[in-house]
C-alpha cells in the first residue's frame, strides 16, 4: 500500500465497518421523497467520499494552474500533483513504469485510443479481431468502425446460459489471421468475472495482443497488470470513487512507443514546423492539450482512499453482499436472475415476470431505491438471453445488508402492484 495523506485514511476497525465507511459519503444521507436513498447503481457511476471532494476543493482553491510548460509556483505544484497521481495509478495497477499510464477521459476514450493508435496502424484487410458476447458497446463499436475501414473481420466468443465465456470456442477462433483480442474483465450487464489471465496467455502464445476493459473490475478487486501480462488495460475514474471525465489506459511501453498518436495538439510534440512534427515521448505522446488536471488529482485521491481500505477487503465484503442479495432474490416468486456465473462481481441483473424493467425501476425509485434498467450498453447480451432489458442492482463497499433487504421489499411491493 502506498503512503496516503492522513486526511484520506478512513478510520476502520479490524472488522469491515460499513457504517463507518458510509459516513464518508455525504450523498448517502439524501432522502428521495422522504425515504432514505438506497444507491444500487455503482456499476454506472460510483459515489465520491468526502476525502476526495476535499482534495478537489484544495486543488481548485490553492494549487490550480496549467501544467508542464511554466516555471511559476502554481504550475510547478499542479504539475507535481498531476504526475504524482500518475505514479499512484502506476502502483495501484502494478505497472512497471509510470510512463505506461496514460490519462484519458474514461474507458471509452482509452479503447478508442488503442483502436486508432494501434488498430489503424497494425490491422489491415483480411485480419481478424476477437471480441466476446459480453462486451460493452464501447468495446464493440470502435472495432466495428476499424473493421469497416480496413476490411477486417470481427469474430465473437459465445457464452453459456450462466453468462460465462466458452473458452473452447474462444480458442477455436484463433487462426493465422487473428491480430487482436478485446475482452472485458467483468461484465457490466451480468457481473461475470472472465478468465482473462488464461485468455491472455493463450493469445500471447500465438503472438496476439490483448486489450482488457477493466471498467467494472478496477473498483472491486486488486488489479496487477504485470501478473495478468495484458498489453492494454482501461478503466474509468467515476466508477471508483473518483471524478467523471478521467480514466486510464495502461499499455506496455514497447507497444505505446510503436503506436501512432490518437490526437494532435499541444504537449504531445517535441517540435513542430510546417514541414514536420516530431512527437513527444510516452505518456505525453497520447495526452494532447490541457488534460483534466483536477480530475486526475481527484482520481489519485480516490486511489488513496481505496488503497487505505484495501482492495482485498473491498472484494471480500462485496462478495458477501452479492451472495446475500442473490440468496434473498432467489426466494422471490417470478423473479429470474440473468447471469449466474460461478465467479461474479457485485452486479445482480434480474427480470420480474409480467413487469417491464422500466416499471420496476420507476416503482423502486418511488421508494428511494436507485437501480439501473435497460440494456446496459450490452445489447448482444440481451439478445443472447432473448430479453429486451433487465433491472440491475450493482453494489459497492458502501452498501449494507440492510439496503439489500430494502431492495427485496421494494421488489415485493412492485409485484403486488402488478398482481
Amino acid at each position: 500500500m502506498t503512503p496516503v495523506e492522513s486526511v484520506l485514511e478512513p478510520q476502520l476497525t479490524s472488522v469491515f465497518d460499513v457504517e463507518r465507511i458510509r459516513a464518508d459519503f455525504p450523498i448517502l444521507k439524501l432522502k428521495i421523497d422522504g425515504k432514505p436513498l438506497v444507491y444500487l447503481d455503482s456499476a454506472a457511476s460510483g459515489q465520491m467520499p468526502q476525502q476526495v471532494i476535499n482534495r478537489l476543493v484544495r486543488y481548485q482553491t490553492t494549487q490550480h494552474a496549467n501544467i508542464h510548460r511554466a516555471v511559476h509556483y502554481l504550475s510547478e505544484i499542479a504539475t507535481a500533483e498531476f504526475e504524482g497521481s500518475r505514479r499512484k495509478l502506476q502502483h495501484f495497477i502494478n505497472a512497471r513504469e509510470d510512463r505506461e499510464v496514460i490519462f484519458t477521459s474514461g474507458t471509452t476514450d482509452a479503447i478508442n485510443l488503442v483502436m486508432h493508435g494501434y488498430g489503424r496502424k497494425f490491422i489491415g484487410a483480411g485480419d481478424e479481431i476477437i471480441l466476446t458476447t459480453l462486451e460493452h458497446h464501447s468495446n464493440i463499436v470502435p472495432w466495428q468502425m476499424l473493421a469497416e475501414e480496413k476490411g477486417a473481420k470481427i469474430r465473437v466468443v459465445p457464452i453459456n446460459d450462466a453468462g460465462e465465456l466458452l473458452l473452447d470456442e474462444y480458442e477455436q477462433l484463433f487462426n493465422e489471421h487473428t491480430k487482436f483480442v478485446g475482452v472485458m474483465h467483468v461484465s457490466n450487464a451480468l457481473g461475470s468475472i472472465n478468465p482473462i489471465k488464461q485468455m491472455i496467455a493463450f493469445a500471447h502464445a500465438r503472438g496476439v495482443p490483448v486489450l482488457i476493459d477493466g471498467a467494472q473490475a478496477a473498483p472491486h478487486m486488486k488489479i496487477d497488470v504485470q501478473d495478468l501480462d495484458c498489453d492494454f488495460y482501461a478503466f474509468s475514474g467515476h466508477k471508483m470513487c473518483g471524478p467523471t471525465g478521467i480514466g486510464i489506459l495502461y499499455g506496455k511501453a514497447d507497444l505505446l512507443e510503436r503506436m501512432q498518436p490518437f490526437k494532435g495538439g499541444g504537449d504531445m510534440i517535441l517540435s513542430v514546423t510546417f514541414e514536420k512534427t516530431i512527437y513527444n515521448t510516452i505518456p505525453q505522446k497520447f495526452e494532447a492539450g490541457t488534460p483534466p488536471i483536477a480530475a486526475a488529482i481527484g482520481l489519485g485521491a480516490a486511489v488513496d482512499y481505496l488503497s487505505a481500505i484495501g482492495m482485498e477487503a473491498i472484494a471480500t465484503y462485496e462478495h458477501a453482499l452479492l451472495n446475500y442479495a442473490t440468496e434473498q432474490i432467489r426466494h422471490l416468486p417470478d423473479v429470474r436472475i440473468i447471469g449466474t456465473a460461478t465467479l461474479k462481481a457485485a452486479v445482480l441483473s434480474f427480470v420480474v415476470e409480467g413487469v417491464h424493467p422500466h416499471d420496476i425501476g420507476t416503482l423502486l425509485n418511488q421508494q428511494g431505491i436507485a437501480v439501473r434498467t435497460g440494456h446496459h450498453c450490452a445489447q448482444p447480451v440481451m439478445q443472447r438471453f432473448k430479453i429486451p432489458a433487465t433491472s440491475r442492482a450493482s453494489f459497492a463497499f458502501y452498501n449494507s445488508m440492510t439496503e439489500v433487504d430494502t431492495l427485496i421489499a421494494g421488489i415485493r411491493a412492485a409485484q403486488k402492484i402488478f398482481a
